[in-house]
């Protein structure tokens, strides 16, 4: 891939101060726990935590709970690989807002695949790139810095795509025709997402602080939907994931990786109000 120009990259002011709030991020709740094995994750958690976690000695205790919320966000990575269908060796897939590009690195690992990444953050793509660089994987991950509204990767070149807790960030309609573009006739994208609850109404105190801590815009449900069907993408299965991750946030509210969000996520998940959904559709 050619490089492109940060001007070209970072077309709006809210896109550089995204850019910039991740190109400074040094959050441990993001660098400790990958480096338990090398996969660093920017995604919540899914399954039930072990309970003996808290039973043991006081002094690892901290170390246990970091340990469990690695393996249930590696969990969380495992169950989006599960929605991809069909991948083979010489298959192309795409991870819009890769983050430090653990799930990339899970993906080329289960199906032998081709991943690009693209990032707004020059520092994640750095990242992500030294740790499939460590892996010996290069040759068929790689991380670029790009916009994923504008990849500018081949029409029809991508077999499946996904996104992990990025479409926050930007407009769903502009995204999902972009997608819509990269797949192949019959490919999948795979989203999960925390969204906000139309039935609730407007969003909620509890949403807005979770909106005010990332600089995003969490989009209501209701809008996924619209811009999938806007856009030649057909869902084939829809999942509620809020009960399988409300035990990752108790847990992490327990552990010193902690960030002050933890109550407002579980504020909202219980009243209702934002939902974590996984959302399979396949280009038509």
């Amino acid at each position: 891939m050619e490089s492109i120009a940060m001007r070209d990259v970072l077309r709006t002011d809210y896109q550089k101060s995204v850019a910039e709030y991740w190109n400074k991020e040094k959050d441990p709740v993001n660098i400790k726990l990958g480096e338990i094995d090398g996969l660093y994750h920017h995604h919540y958690g899914l399954g039930e935590w072990d309970p003996s976690v808290l039973a043991g000695p006081t002094e690892t205790r901290d170390q246990r709970i970091i340990e469990e919320l690695h393996r249930l966000e590696t969990a969380q990575a495992d169950v989006l690989l599960d929605h991809l269908g069909d991948i083979a060796p010489d298959d192309h897939l795409l991870d819009a807002g890769s983050g430090r590009g653990g799930t990339s690195i899970m993906a080329n690992a289960r199906f032998g695949c081709h991943v690009d990444g693209v990032s707004i953050s020059e520092q994640q793509v750095d990242f992500a790139n030294e740790q499939a660089k460590q892996r010996g994987v290069m040759d068929k991950v790689h991380f670029h810095f790009r916009n994923m509204l504008d990849t500018r990767l081949e029409t029809g070149s991508r077999r499946a795509i996904w996104t992990n807790e990025t479409t926050m960030y930007v407009d769903l309609f502009e995204l999902f025709a972009e997608f819509s573009r990269l797949l192949e006739y019959g490919g999948r994208y795979v989203c999960i997402t925390g969204c906000s609850n139309d039935v609730t109404g407007m969003r909620t105190k509890a949403v807005s602080r979770i909106d005010e801590h990332y600089t995003c815009n969490i989009h209501p449900r209701s809008e996924y939907f619209r811009a999938l069907a806007a856009n030649n993408l057909v869902p084939i299965q829809v999942v509620d994931l809020t009960p399988d991750t409300i035990p990752y946030w108790e847990l992490r509210a327990k552990s010193s990786v902690a960030t002050g969000i933890e109550e407002p996520f579980l504020t909202a998940y219980k009243e209702g109000s934002f939902h974590y959904l996984l959302i399979a559709a396949d280009r038509i």
